[in-house]
């Protein structure tokens, strides 16, 4: 007996009143699963999760001379990324004082391209129906600084240049409170109009250098297409 491809999808994902055209390769849509999970390859490569408090620094007996790179154990693949050094902050010293260290900070970039179509998702359902797209993201709450996070998501067009949506967070500690906990990012794009074939996802997060390497981590990164109807 033959599947019904196209029945099996629109049961699983309920999609009632989404344009489901013959044209589409049911069997392949099916398979890829593109409605409900997590499009982001690699989403917690320091091997943590929010489930679970962040793991307190472990000060080591000779501090390090260098300023390192992440311990080789992290797996950034499926990540594009960036470490862009920042000049030393002055602005708080008195003038005449000595000062013997400042802390050096850097940002930490990592992005993904997802490729909507290649993952799955068809042109009548990104145009027409225009999904949700569910974004999240989990960053380590510290004392490192006042700025240790940025987010940036962008809908994109199939030139992958044209900005259809985008969504921005650049969120300011409270260093008076340290509880060290994870600190979550959400945004839901509705009514993003019709075009959208990629998502630009792009989070940045501090690092600190003092005599050791105090990185910012992330876990549970996500970007899913929910079934549902963008309101517009």
């Amino acid at each position: 007996m033959s599947v019904d491809w196209k029945s099996k999808c629109a049961e699983e994902w309920s999609l009632h009143g989404a344009p489901m055209p013959d044209s589409v390769d049911w069997k392949s849509v099916y398979e890829a699963k593109p409605l409900g999970r997590n499009l982001l390859k690699n989403p917690a490569p320091h091997g943590v999760s929010k489930d679970a408090p962040p793991p307190e620094p472990e000060l080591s007996d000779v501090p390090t001379r260098v300023l390192p790179f992440f311990p080789p154990e992290v797996d950034f693949s499926g990540w594009t990324t960036n470490t862009e050094k920042l000049p030393y902050d002055t602005s708080d010293i008195p003038p005449g004082v000595v000062v013997c260290g400042l802390p050096a900070y850097s940002w930490f970039s990592m992005e993904q391209v997802l490729d909507l179509k290649a993952e799955g998702l068809w042109e009548e359902l990104l145009d027409d129906f225009q999904p949700e797209i569910f974004i999240q993201d989990w960053y380590e709450e510290s004392q490192l600084h006042k700025f240790i996070y940025e987010l940036c998501v962008k809908l994109l067009a199939a030139d992958k240049s044209t900005v259809l949506a985008e969504h921005s967070v650049n969120p300011t500690e409270d260093l008076s409170n340290y509880s060290h906990t994870w600190k979550e990012v959400s945004h839901v794009f509705r009514g993003y109009g019709p075009g959208v074939r990629y998502v630009h996802f792009l989070h940045r997060l501090k690092n600190q250098f003092l005599n050791e390497f105090f990185p910012t981590l992330f876990t549970d990164s996500s970007v899913i297409v929910r079934p549902n109807k963008s309101s517009c």
